[in-house]
């Protein structure tokens, strides 16, 4: 799975007009099931974004975490982190897990970014999503479960 996850001071994701989900402080998490990719590679994920240390401390250093902060997780599917863009000007998709597959990994993420004691909201799988942000520092870091 492929992650992109944004330290936020609010976050929401809105489809045809209307809110589908919102936060404050913490995590908006872009995720990708890529082909292959299995529930234990979700369940690692969202333990080590759970655990980033990414959030400042009483000195101003990253060293908290979204858990320390009892910050939330907006958690949004984003099936474009697969671009293969090694070849021509259009990006290629065909290493993201195919849409029922992704559907079913999307979900199960978000679940266990919950079960981590994350108040968490998601998107819509497969839906024109509008996302909006206030990026906090900026803070963006790209995470692979497989590195």
């Amino acid at each position: 799975m492929r992650a992109l996850i944004q330290r936020v001071s609010e976050a929401s994701v809105r489809v045809e007009g209307a809110v589908v989900g919102e936060i404050g402080p913490g995590l908006l998490i872009l995720i990708c099931a890529m082909q292959g990719d299995t529930e234990a590679q979700a369940d690692k994920l969202a333990a080590k974004i759970a655990k980033l240390r990414i959030f400042r401390d009483d000195e101003g250093r990253m060293n908290r975490s979204v858990l320390d902060t009892s910050g939330a997780a907006l958690v949004v599917s984003q099936f474009t982190l697969a671009a293969d863009t090694r070849s021509g000007n259009r990006p290629g998709f065909s290493t993201a897990a195919a849409p029922a597959e992704g559907e079913r990994l999307y979900e199960y993420f978000a679940g266990r970014i919950a079960a981590q004691g994350i108040a968490t909201a998601t998107g819509r799988f497969g839906a024109d999503m509008k996302v909006a942000l206030i990026n906090d520092g900026p803070v963006t870091i790209w995470m692979d479960s497989e590195g």
